[in-house]
């Protein structure tokens, strides 16, 4: 199965032994948030000197508060410290963050997104851009010698999904159950890609996971953990799509058994890659990574 592991730290070295760790674990991407703590593009391309050998993913940036310029240098930087490893997650956050925490408007993010990627691809390419958009414009080129990085969208609505599939290399999703990625993502994101004339997008799928004797426990923890996941409007309605009551709902809590055949339902689903974020205890989290390893090849 094509596993990668998502993992955070709160500080660099941490982070870079942590991908070391996985890396030494049999993963072969390591995917890591955009989030309130470390900037993850930074952090990564301090960890891609000391560890080779691995894909690196950012789970993802937030498009409101970089120009795509901006994030175009940024990441050709990173993928040329990385070797060309860096896999580039993008999204648009939430409305509460956006705009109660940032001061700006999230009026109209699909054009937002659809403007964005009109700058940031051909930038990544190595190519000149002149976009004139409606929310987002750019003009210009840059001098970044570097592999261009796949970039795969947030995009969990139909819209979304044929923005992403125009316009991107795929999706990373979240909240989102192996019934959406088969009915919604997938032939969503596919067929928009195959109506462009572009290759068939990936589509990856992280999802909680727990290895654990006690069940019951496990799951009020991990809806008390994730609990806001279930409150932000483009989550809800991926649990809602998939008929769940909470991210609990979605995660992989039980025995190396249930996993697995979890993991592997995103895959039959349609998912390119799944991605195991471990979550309750220390110990519960250091077993769930343990048990996911073993699953790889």
């Amino acid at each position: 199965m094509d596993i990668a592991l998502f993992g955070s730290a709160p500080t660099v070295d941490r982070l870079r032994d942590d991908v070391a760790a996985a890396r030494d674990e049999g993963f072969s991407s390591y995917w890591t948030p955009q989030i309130f703590d470390l900037d993850a593009l930074t952090a990564l391309a301090v960890v891609s000197r000391d560890v080779p050998d691995i894909r690196l993913g950012t789970a993802v940036v937030p498009t409101f508060p970089r120009h795509p310029m901006a994030l175009a240098q940024q990441a050709l930087t990173v993928s040329q410290v990385s070797g060309g490893r860096l896999d580039l997650g993008i999204g648009l956050s939430h409305k509460p963050v956006v705009e109660g925490m940032w001061g700006l408007s999230f009026d109209r993010p699909v054009r937002h997104m659809q403007d964005y990627l009109e700058v940031l691809g051909p930038l990544l390419r190595g190519d000149d851009v002149s976009h004139t958009g409606e929310l987002v414009t750019g003009r210009g080129a840059l001098g970044v010698r570097a592999d261009a990085p796949p970039v795969y969208v947030a995009a969990l609505g139909e819209q979304m999904l044929k923005v992403a599939g125009r316009r991107a290399d795929g999706t990373v999703t979240w909240m989102t159950g192996p019934a959406t990625v088969a009915d919604l993502t997938a032939p969503t994101i596919r067929a928009a890609a195959e109506e462009a004339g572009r290759p068939e997008p990936k589509v990856i799928s992280a999802v909680p996971v727990c290895l654990t004797e006690d069940v019951d426990t496990a799951r009020a923890r991990t809806a008390e953990e994730l609990v806001v996941y279930g409150q932000l409007p483009s989550y809800r309605a991926m649990l809602d799509h998939e008929g769940l009551g909470g991210p609990e709902d979605l995660a992989l809590i039980g025995d190396r058994d249930l996993i697995e055949a979890g993991l592997r339902r995103f895959l039959d689903a349609g998912a390119t890659t799944v991605v195991a974020n471990p979550v309750g205890t220390r110990e519960e989290r250091t077993a769930t990574r343990a048990a996911v390893a073993a699953m790889l090849g």
